[in-house]
């Protein structure tokens, strides 16, 4: 349906970046920009979490050197926390019939 991007250093501010320390929670936003579906009744709704969506988004080496240049890459694990200490939430807006 539609796809969002947030690059883990620019979390915060796109003008400076901040790297992410390995282990510690991070809360983000990720805008998925505005879309319109019709979702019939009983059907599901699945959410894709993924480091990458190459070529639409340039990759990410996961290494923290410039995007776009660096040829060594490394894994990265994504993790969706949703306890009461680390809530999650989706939001979706609904427009009445």
């Amino acid at each position: 349906m539609q796809d969002g991007i947030v690059r883990a250093r620019y979390r915060t501010s796109t003008a400076q970046p901040s790297f992410v320390e390995p282990g510690r929670v991070y809360p983000y936003v990720i805008d998925l920009w505005s879309t319109s579906h019709l979702v019939k009744k009983g059907h599901q709704i699945r959410v894709d979490i993924s480091s990458s969506n190459f070529p639409r988004f340039d990759r990410n080496p996961n290494t923290g050197a410039n995007l776009g240049v660096d040829s060594k890459l490394e894994k990265a694990k994504q993790t969706v926390y949703h306890t009461s200490t680390y809530p999650s939430h989706m939001v979706l807006p609904l427009i009445p019939r």
